[in-house]
């Protein structure tokens, strides 16, 4: 997800002793088991550095707007206790690092190759990081070889193209995807609306219809060995998500993004939904992390409180299934639990 400056609005209220729940103080780090955060954004703030405070779950009213006055995504202001966003690159590191290390989480980036190696020497224990491909235009095929070949990356990610209008078995992409399959490369691949208004927030090239689960068919069927992870839960096309997943064993799905903005009984519908199909061991936690600390804890409170998922299945999500999927004892051969 690209941030570009804009105008932030909201008129969203949730009950406060919901929103308590959601951002209560959480137990020190020794006291918490592991959790795998599958979905973070090293960043700049750049012109962002006076981004607005979030509003989790502001997509519960999408109103519409008129070509005249144009698109405003309502993040912002107007609920209980809206998230600050950090006001530097330094201020956003620091409360990053404090937070994973407090709630015992590791991190799946990407983004900004200088953050990210930022961030990797910070805390070499709690980053994995990743490198991501939407255009052939973004990188070269012999740079992705050569970036992946060094080690340093352990996934191919985010990949989103189609924020370009393109399908991800487009096969200007092909020679990527294979590279991942040869390497034993997870790869990321971006599906679902990608937010309210984004077409006419982002521009003219994103289509709604490229973020279907059918568009991964050819994709998979070329490079079978290819393990892929479907991010934002797809959302909303998840009965296409639950067909795909049901013929190809080696597909996954997270939360990110999903579980922090669209609407809180949608998240808990989708997840319910999901687990009912017989997925509950493929749904894995993500943020979308961007640029405001403390959506961390009000995602994982989404998971934590969660009144349908067994305590088994919680930790499946938050952590059992990211560790599974990743090989995480390959990447970061520590105790897990």
């Amino acid at each position: 997800m690209k941030i570009q400056p804009m105008l932030f609005i909201c008129t969203v209220s949730f009950p406060p002793g919901l929103y308590a729940q959601m951002l209560e103080v959480t137990p020190p780090q020794a006291e918490r088991p592991p959790i795998i955060d599958i979905h973070v954004h090293t960043m700049r703030l750049g012109d962002n550095a006076t981004m607005a405070p979030l509003c989790p779950w502001f997509l519960e009213d999408m109103p519409g707007t008129d070509p005249k006055t144009g698109m405003t995504l309502p993040m912002g202001s107007g609920c209980v206790d809206p998230l600050p966003a950090a006001r530097s690159d330094e201020e956003l590191q620091s409360a990053f690092m404090e937070t994973i290390e407090r709630l015992n989480i590791t991190a799946v980036a990407f983004g900004d190759a200088t953050v990210l190696h930022r961030w990797k020497d910070a805390a070499p224990d709690r980053i994995i990081p990743g490198i991501g491909v939407s255009s052939p235009d973004d990188i070269t095929v012999e740079a992705m070889r050569d970036s992946l070949e060094t080690g340093f990356y352990h996934v191919m990610s985010e990949c989103a193209p189609q924020y370009n209008g393109m399908s991800p078995s487009d096969t200007a992409l092909d020679a990527y995807f294979a590279i991942a399959e040869e390497l034993d490369i997870p790869v990321g691949i971006h599906m679902g609306t990608g937010g309210n208004g984004m077409a006419n927030i982002r521009g003219t090239k994103f289509r709604a219809s490229m973020g279907n689960p059918f568009e991964l068919e050819d994709l998979l069927h070329r490079h079978p060995n290819l393990r892929v992870w479907v991010q934002h839960a797809a959302y909303p096309m998840i009965d296409e998500l639950i067909a795909v997943m049901g013929w190809n064993a080696y597909v996954f799905l997270d939360l990110s993004g999903f579980i922090w903005s669209y609407p809180l009984e949608e998240i808990h519908a989708t997840i319910k939904r999901l687990v009912q199909a017989g997925f509950g061991k493929r749904i894995m936690y993500g943020t979308d992390f961007i640029f405001w600390p403390r959506m961390i804890e009000a995602s994982i409170g989404v998971i934590e409180t969660a009144s349908y998922l067994t305590e088994k299945q919680k930790r499946d999500i938050l952590y059992n299934n990211a560790a599974r999927f990743l090989r995480i004892e390959e990447m970061l051969p520590r105790e897990g639990g």
